[in-house]
């Protein structure tokens, strides 16, 4: 027989308003099954309501959502309970949904985001509908909205959905975004933030604090070597600079091709689309849990 926790019993009391010892006696009855001991109380008629909203939300989806004309975008983090919700095409097609909305209509912030329209109602209300029909505790966690002012969108979902990303591109020529050798190599690039986990897409964009704590530690380095400090310094730079090549996207080595930077790719499919200006100008990347 399982043994019956307290727990147990607050998680159950918190679900279903019921009393105490009530729900001690549906636990021990249902062998310590949650679910089942939430079955005991309703039969007994003491089970107020079953408060989804209590359960732990772990698992869910990234959705990534890239307007047609590649102007406007959104990454939105939809959490549920278990795995097999998670991967739910329902529960990943409502994720995408969601983040439509917030592409659509910039809301500030996750109330905001329920107050918006969706189907005819309000995510609040299509949220609570979901949660009904699938039987599991859902929750946006967070989103950010990305909008493309000079060129185009692209984004990547990797792992099932436990990883996306989205990346903006600068351009002169507007029919660059349309041009299927742009689109292949815009997808790559943002394949590649998924992979490599860059820290930004342009050296200076790379926050003061972080450069200087890679200085500090590198500097640290340097001086267990015994040499002048001016040596120092350059062996402390010589690092730096490394660091930037293998942790700022537009300098890493593409992972297709590695004798070729990002940069240097960009440059290169400009050439052949007849549009010179094509730059990676920033990524947002989210990783599920996070």
């Amino acid at each position: 027989m399982a043994q019956v926790t307290a727990a147990l019993v607050k998680q159950l009391r918190e679900m279903t308003d019921s009393p105490m010892m009530e729900c001690k006696k549906a636990l021990v009855e249902a062998d310590g099954d949650i679910d089942a001991a939430v079955d005991v109380l309703r039969k007994m008629g003491v089970a107020k309501a079953v408060k989804r909203a209590g359960r732990d939300t772990n698992e869910g989806t990234i959705a990534a959502y890239v307007s047609e004309d590649g102007k406007t975008g959104a990454l939105l983090e939809l959490s549920c309970e278990t795995d097999f919700v998670g991967t739910n095409p329902k529960f990943t097609g409502f994720a995408m949904k969601l983040a439509q909305v917030v592409a659509e209509s910039d809301p500030a912030d996750v109330d905001a985001l329920k107050a918006c329209s969706l189907d005819g109602s309000t995510v609040d209300a299509e949220l609570t509908e979901m949660i009904h029909v699938i039987g599991e505790n859902m929750k946006v966690l967070r989103f950010q909205r990305v909008v493309a002012n000079n060129g185009a969108l692209s984004s990547y979902i990797h792992l099932g959905g436990k990883l996306a990303d989205i990346c903006e591109f600068s351009f002169a020529n507007a029919a660059t975004a349309q041009n299927d050798e742009f689109k292949t190599f815009a997808h790559d690039v943002a394949m590649q933030i998924a992979a490599a986990n860059p820290v930004s897409a342009r050296r200076e964009d790379v926050p003061a604090d972080v450069i200087a704590h890679e200085k500090s530690i590198y500097m640290a380095q340097a001086a267990e070597s015994g040499k002048p400090e001016f040596i120092q310094e350059k062996m402390a730079e010589g690092k730096l600079e490394k660091f930037f090549k293998e942790s700022v996207l537009s300098e890493q080595e593409f992972i297709k091709d590695s004798s070729l930077t990002v940069r240097e790719l960009a440059k290169k499919v400009g050439k052949s689309v007849g549009d010179d200006s094509i730059e990676i100008v920033s990524f947002v990347r989210y990783s599920f849990g996070e």
